[in-house]
């Protein structure tokens, strides 16, 4: 019989996919809001009109969808079988059988090494989907002689691999990998409130069953699972965004900055705190939306 972890990690891979897909114009959205160094602010929908409206049409909101469901499985299967493995070592290595959740250290610790291990194995997975996102995409300039429209061949998953090795390398597949690994605080936010929160509504149940007389065990609707996964990625993504726009944008292969802190100090300088906040509104409501989805389809 599969062990939990594993069965876990498929259930994450398989929500994480289906809320992808799902929400893939706003990722698509996001990245090249994050991406862009124009001052030009735009809303979610005007941002999304002005693809469909130009030569790559509603198609365009796709581009890197496939990389995107790759990417996202691999990242939820690793991180959700770690998390699992290390929740499992951490309750087994306890003296006593008292409560069933983790605590704060033991979460922060869990999410740590659940968190890098994926960054490490993920990382050019999602530096093909962020070229592939903005392959396609004008240059930011202000030189009127630059051409309006250009017509740029999309690449495949295995196309845009070998161009992004054929001009910078093997080591290009890890762009970014500073800041991602700067990002594993991300779903140790995300994590940690999630079994905090989950936890304080656990007790607060049996609190009252018990104060009712009743001896059953307390539950978590699929609709409570939602609400949790939604308010913990959303505490998490608000916290951390400005290191998405900077992964961003080396994952892009368009900025180069010799560290997490000095791309920060950059865009802060030439955009002011706007800049570190670009496509955070469409980024806030894909992550919730897909995060809750994840969390209420696999119903830990």
């Amino acid at each position: 019989m599969a062990s939990d972890s594993f069965i876990n990690a498929i259930a994450g891979a398989a929500g994480g996919s289906i809320a992808m897909a799902a929400t893939y114009p706003l990722v698509f959205v996001s990245t090249r809001a994050a991406v862009s160094a124009e001052k030009e602010k735009k809303t979610t929908l005007e941002a999304a009109m002005d693809v469909i409206r130009s030569s790559e049409g509603i198609s365009g909101l796709y581009s890197g969808l496939s990389s995107s469901l790759i990417g996202i499985s691999v990242t939820n299967f690793v991180y959700y079988y770690f998390y699992e493995r290390g929740r499992g070592a951490l309750m087994a290595a306890r003296s006593t059988s008292g409560s069933k959740g983790l605590t704060i250290p033991e979460s922060l610790l869990n999410g740590f090494i659940a968190g890098s291990a994926t960054s490490l194995i993920s990382n050019p997975i999602w530096v093909i989907q962020t070229q592939q996102t903005v392959r396609t995409m004008a240059p930011s300039t202000t030189d009127d002689s630059s051409p309006k429209r250009l017509v740029v061949k999309k690449l495949s998953f295995m196309e845009t691999a070998r161009n992004i090795i054929n001009k910078n390398g093997v080591a290009a597949l890890w762009a970014g990998i500073g800041p991602a690994l700067i990002l594993v605080i991300n779903p140790i936010i995300q994590y940690t409130a999630f079994e905090q929160i989950k936890n304080l509504v656990m007790q607060r149940r049996t609190t009252a069953l018990r104060a009712a007389g009743s001896t059953r065990a307390a539950s978590l609707s699929d609709w409570d699972y939602f609400f949790l996964g939604a308010i913990s990625k959303l505490i998490a993504t608000t916290m951390t965004y400005p290191y998405i726009v900077v992964k961003s944008r080396l994952q892009a292969g368009r900025a180069e900055y010799p560290s997490a802190w000095a791309g920060l100090q950059a865009i802060l300088a030439r955009e002011g705190v706007a800049g570190l906040y670009k496509g955070i509104s469409s980024k806030l409501v894909q992550s919730v939306l897909t995060a809750a989805i994840l969390f209420a389809g696999q119903k830990r």
